[in-house]
């Protein structure tokens, strides 16, 4: 019997323990996440009643491929003078979370804290990337819907009771800035 060269055996071991500790996604509801990835999609392509895009379109400076989509409620023109977040800023903000599909899934409205009745503080450098992506485009005194996509959410692993793709939409009021810079 001929000798396997010694790099040819340790390639095959390695290949085994990795092929063994890769998740094969095989548990993955196919139809949930594609219904997620096609609504962001249409989310995307939306329009308002004179034909503009319903959401604007937000890329994370810091990454070019990290992306949320945004719809001020209010006029943005009078809120713009106010102070906006920086990245490592606590904001207090309301929020509602819902599924694409409306299914309510969490609310700072269920919340009663010592910043006040349903206010949710927070430092932006500890949630879900798309919400740093969001508020710091957000002035205090804006209302805005927030669309997540998976990619800046919980990723495509079941998060408590939220599953792994999912779309996140949240309509969300920022508050305040407690802390503008990071909190010492």
């Amino acid at each position: 019997m001929k000798k396997f060269p010694l790099f040819i055996m340790l390639a095959l071991l390695i290949g085994a323990v990795l092929t063994s500790c890769v998740d094969s996604n095989s548990d993955i509801d196919t139809t949930w996440r594609d219904a997620n990835l096609k609504f962001y999609q249409e989310q995307m392509q939306l329009k308002d009643a004179n034909g503009n895009p319903y959401y604007k379109l937000i890329v994370a400076p810091w990454d070019a491929n990290a992306q949320v989509l945004v719809h001020w409620y209010n006029d943005p023109a009078k809120t713009a003078e106010n102070l906006s977040p920086l990245y490592s800023s606590t904001v207090d903000v309301k929020y509602r979370l819902t599924m694409y599909d409306g299914t309510p899934k969490d609310s700072s409205f269920n919340l009663t804290t010592q910043y006040g009745d349903s206010i949710f503080r927070t430092k932006l450098t500890t949630v879900i990337n798309g919400w740093p992506i969001a508020i710091t485009k957000m002035h205090i005194g804006d209302s805005c819907r927030v669309v997540v996509p998976h990619t800046q959410g919980y990723g495509i692993y079941d998060y408590g009771n939220i599953k792994g793709y999912s779309t996140l939409v949240f309509d969300i009021k920022l508050v305040g800035i407690p802390y503008y810079e990071a909190k010492p």
